[in-house]
Order: C-alpha cells, then sequence, then structure tokens
C-alpha cells in the first residue's frame, strides 16, 4: 500500500479559532448589510442572523464529534465517505470545492470594491468591458489577482506564519467593528429613529426573517474550516467544538453590530434607495466623517485578509485530502520540500480565483449564491454521520472505538440533518423568499453536470482502490468506520 502524505502540526488553538471567526465574517459583514435591510429591515436582519447562528451551533455538534474522532484533512469529505461511502465523498467534496474556491475569489473582488469606494479616480482606469450590468476595469483585476497572489505565497510559507497572521487581522477587525458601533452610538446625529421601519413594509416579518435565516449557510460558512485544518492541530481535537462555538458567537455578534451601525448611522430605508456601491461606507461617512471610514475601511481589509487567507487554507487542504484519495490528480497531495504544504493546491486555488474577477462581480454573485447548496450538502452530510455514530443505547452492534451511547447528541444532530434539508429547501423550493435565481440554477446545473461527467471519467480508477485502501488515504486508518462502502 502506498505511503499516506501527512501534514505538519503547527496550528495553536487561537489561530484556529481566528480561522474559524475571519471565514465566517469576510467582506460581508462590512459589505452587505445595506443588501440584508433591503431584504428583511434591520430587526428582520438582526433577528435572521441570531437564528442562523443557533441554527449553526447545533449543526456545530456533529463537527464536534467527528473533528475529535477523525482529526484529518477534508472534513465534510471524509465524514461523507465515513458515513455513506465513496460516492457520496465525492459529491461533498466537488461541492465543497467549488464553493470554497468562489468565496477566495470574492474576497479578492471585494478588496477591489472596497479600492473603488475610496480610490475612484485610481480603480476606474484601463475599461475593459461589461458584464451583466458591472463595468469590469483591469485595475480592479490587478488588485485582487496581486491580493490572491500574496496570500498563496503565505500559505505556501506554512501554518505557523498563516495561523498567526490569522489571529492579529481578527483581533484587528474585532476592535474596529466595537470601535465604530461606539462612534455611532454616542454620536448624537445617529438614533433608533434611523431604525424604523424594523421590518420592510412590502413583505411579512415571518418571510423577511426567514429570507435571512436562508443565507446562513453561506454567511457562516468558514467555521466549517476548522474540520480542513483538523490534521494540523499541535493540541487535542477534543477543544475543536469549543473554538468552533466561540466563532459562531463572535461572528453572529459582529454581523448584527455592522447591520445595527449601518441602519443607526443613515435611515435605512433612504439607504437602500439610494442603492450606493457601498452603502455601509456612505451611512459612516455621513455620520462620523473621515476617521469613521478609516476605521471602518480597515475592519473591511482586516475581514477581507481573514477570508482570503482562511479558504486559500481550507481549499488547499480540500484538494490535499481529495489527491490523496486518489479522487483527484496526485499532484494536488504533493508537499513542498522545504515548507511541507500542499503547494499545488494552494497554487492551483489561487489561479482558479483569479480568472473570476475577469467575469465581473455581478456573475460571480451567482455563483456564490449558487455555492450555498454546496455548504448546506456538505452540512447535511456531518449531521447524518454523526447521527449514525451516535447511538441511543448500546446494542450488539455496539463498537466503542466508533459509536458514542449520547441520545441528547444523536438528538442533536437529527436536528442538523433537518436544519440542513430545510436550507435547502429555501434555496431551491419555488416561491421560497430565498428562491435562487435563475443565473445561479443555470451555474448549479452546469456545476452538477460537469461533476458527473468527471465522476464516470473517474470511476474506474476509484473501484480499482480497496475499501481498506480508500479508508487508509483518506483517515489513516484501515478499519471500515460504517456499512455503506460501494
Amino acid at each position: 500500500m502506498e505511503e499516506r502524505t501527512t501534514l505538519k502540526k503547527t496550528l495553536k488553538p487561537h489561530w484556529v479559532w481566528a480561522i474559524a471567526l475571519g471565514s465566517s465574517i469576510g467582506w460581508g459583514a462590512f459589505v452587505q448589510p445595506t443588501n440584508w435591510m433591503s431584504t428583511a429591515g434591520p430587526l428582520g436582519a438582526i433577528i435572521g442572523f441570531m437564528i442562523g447562528g443557533l441554527l449553526m451551533m447545533l449543526i456545530a455538534i456533529s463537527y464536534g464529534f467527528l473533528i475529535k474522532s477523525f482529526p484529518v484533512s477534508g472534513g465534510e469529505f471524509a465524514y461523507a465517505f465515513i458515513g455513506l461511502g465513496r460516492k457520496h465523498a465525492f459529491i461533498s467534496g466537488w461541492f465543497l470545492t467549488l464553493g470554497y474556491i468562489c468565496i477566495v475569489a470574492l474576497n479578492a473582488s471585494a478588496l477591489a470594491l472596497m479600492f473603488k469606494f475610496v480610490f475612484p479616480a485610481l480603480l476606474e482606469n484601463i475599461y475593459l468591458y461589461e458584464v451583466a450590468g458591472w463595468d469590469v476595469y483591469g485595475m480592479e483585476i490587478i488588485i485582487a489577482s496581486m491580493a490572491l497572489a500574496i496570500f498563496g505565497y503565505f500559505n505556501i510559507k506554512g501554518g505557523l506564519f498563516s495561523g498567526s497572521m490569522q489571529f492579529v487581522f481578527c483581533i484587528v477587525m474585532i476592535v474596529g467593528v466595537v470601535a465604530i458601533t461606539f462612534m455611532v452610538g454616542i454620536d448624537p446625529a445617529a438614533g433608533l429613529a434611523n431604525v424604523k421601519p424594523s421590518f420592510p413594509t412590502d413583505t411579512t416579518a415571518f418571510a423577511a426573517i426567514m429570507s435571512i435565516v436562508a443565507i446562513a449557510p453561506w454567511a457562516f460558512v468558514g467555521f466549517d474550516n476548522v474540520p480542513q485544518a483538523a490534521e494540523e492541530f499541535n493540541f487535542s481535537s477534543k477543544k475543536a467544538f469549543n473554538l468552533i462555538i466561540f466563532a459562531i458567537l463572535f461572528a453572529t455578534l459582529l454581523y448584527c453590530l455592522m447591520i445595527f451601525a449601518t441602519a443607526m448611522a443613515f435611515p435605512w430605508e433612504e439607504l437602500v434607495a439610494a442603492n450606493h456601491i457601498w452603502g455601509t461606507g456612505v451611512a459612516i461617512q455621513e455620520l462620523l466623517g473621515t476617521m469613521g471610514v478609516v476605521i471602518l475601511v480597515v475592519a473591511l481589509t482586516m475581514g477581507i485578509f481573514t477570508g482570503l487567507n482562511g479558504f486559500i487554507i481550507s481549499t488547499s487542504r480540500l484538494l490535499f485530502a481529495m489527491s490523496r484519495a486518489k479522487f483527484i490528480p496526485n499532484a494536488f497531495s504533493k508537499l513542498h520540500s522545504k515548507h511541507q504544504t500542499p503547494y499545488i493546491s494552494i497554487i492551483f486555488t489561487v489561479i482558479v480565483a483569479m480568472i473570476a474577477p475577469w467575469f465581473g462581480r455581478q456573475a460571480l454573485s451567482w455563483v456564490v449564491d449558487m455555492s450555498s447548496i454546496g455548504v448546506t450538502i456538505a452540512y447535511f452530510y456531518t449531521c447524518f454521520t454523526a447521527f449514525s455514530l451516535f447511538k441511543w443505547k448500546k446494542d450488539a452492534g455496539f463498537n466503542d472505538k466508533m459509536h458514542v451511547v449520547s441520545p441528547l447528541k444523536k438528538v442533536f444532530a437529527g436536528f442538523g440533518i433537518v436544519a440542513s434539508i430545510v436550507f435547502l429547501g429555501l434555496l431551491l423550493i419555488p416561491g421560497s423568499p430565498a428562491f435562487l435565481g435563475i443565473e445561479s440554477r443555470i451555474a448549479l446545473a452546469i456545476w452538477v453536470i460537469i461533476g458527473i461527467l468527471f465522476y464516470l471519467f473517474k470511476r474506474k480508477d476509484y473501484n480499482r482502490i480497496t475499501d481498506k485502501e480508500m479508508s487508509y488515504h483518506i483517515l489513516g486508518k484501515e478499519e471500515i468506520v460504517a456499512e455503506n462502502r460501494k
């Protein structure tokens, strides 16, 4: 049997917490508040994020158990294999790869959007063409590509560098959000009057809240970067659950603070109606002036940096794990001779993400909306596998090495399954307040077709690998831990 490649254990607990938090926040908390308020109003958006955060915590129970039991790279890819076998592992890995790379690309394009707001004369140079109503400029592409290249280089240098850097970025981001909220709160020109009405007048409060709950898989995607990095923990994997919970708590708080600060700073209905390129930036600039914008830009920059760094880590580790299991070419699991990082996977992630800015931000957002489906599918597999391994009581088939008697955790895993199905329904059922647009559905269909073709092309290679060999390469052990291996 071919020797299994493994990664160095370099990541400290507070670095892993920062990877989860920074990836969950990214650019969205600073750029999207006006879009969320247009859909749900200030109160609807805040309640929606609180409910979404609680649902993510339910799902995190399954993640915590599986990370503790199987601390290997690959995350949901490995969990789908444990629970349902290799076909489902491919499905999970295929959708996650797309979702992660899209989020890397969108964070890079968000950096260009910020420059466009702060330095419009600089960014609106080298006009190229228009895609879906979005003007594409050469300078935007240059800035996004440079950011991707820099963070790709940081990641190749290894976890010690990227992990410590992630933690510093997160602390600066948190301080920035708290400072903005405090400054808005004490400014006499701001007030609760700007937050009214709490919900949009053209929809019900329930529909408004559910439209935000539906995007929770996208908004909080990033806490699941923890299992992708599990193989590199230099601490007990038992701590993973608490790190995830604290990351989700902080992410929920930061989302709510930025929505509240934006609404307090400027009448939100006027802000939405004006359709500014960056509504939050306009609101803070009008109220707090240059100092407020500087703090906001610093916080946004840190959010973008943490999103870029975190998802380059997770994407490259997912590709590494799939390659190690022979699902994709062996080059993706090749390690750098000096830094011992999966540098081919990192370079591939960066290059593919560099393609996206050429298609314009609007076109990219369709793919990201569609990628919420992939993330939700990954949540489902994780909760299903945990549900199958949690037991109501000891029975004849009980294996204390793999299974745990925990009726309460089994119930929570079941809730996670139901929540995942609800998320999928909100995104896919016509008439739902969060039903995907036609462009996103077309992108989803294309990705599914490509995945089917790729699987059919590789199917013979998969079938040549024995169950024990595949289990060894994915999990580091030859034991068969679930019944459905085919």
